[in-house]
């Protein structure tokens, strides 16, 4: 099985920072493209950001973050990150990793996983 295992999250005041984590463990072929999503209360998920395997590692982001979040990721450590910078009230949410995982299995099967979440609240 693979489990995606997330960590960074906290409470900041607006203008701060923080840096989320999410590592990927398990039965693990390779690891595709990985991204962050969040949700609000109330509100649907969102892609946050998202990083492609492909392409140099090219790179996406939500018009919301653009120049404040930084989406990076190291391969070996099948992790990824999310430097969160400048951050806004509007930032709180449930961050959720997600990534797209070729499993050791008979047919190498490409699955999508998504963490359990991570609390970012930020006060004004």
């Amino acid at each position: 099985q693979v489990q995606l295992v997330e960590s960074g999250g906290g409470s900041v005041q607006a203008g701060g920072s923080l840096r989320l984590s999410c590592t990927a463990s398990g039965s693990i072929f390779s690891v595709g493209n990985m991204g962050w999503y969040r949700q609000a209360p109330g509100k649907q998920r969102e892609v946050v950001a998202e990083i492609f395997s492909g392409g140099g590692g090219s790179t996406n982001y939500a018009e919301s973050v653009k120049g404040r979040f930084t989406i990076s990721r190291d391969n070996a450590e099948r992790t990824v990150y999310l430097q969160m910078n400048a951050l806004k009230p509007e930032d709180t949410a449930v961050y959720i990793c997600n990534a797209a995982v070729q499993i050791y299995n008979r047919d190498y099967d490409l699955i999508n996983y998504w963490g359990q979440g991570t609390q970012v609240t930020v006060s004004s």
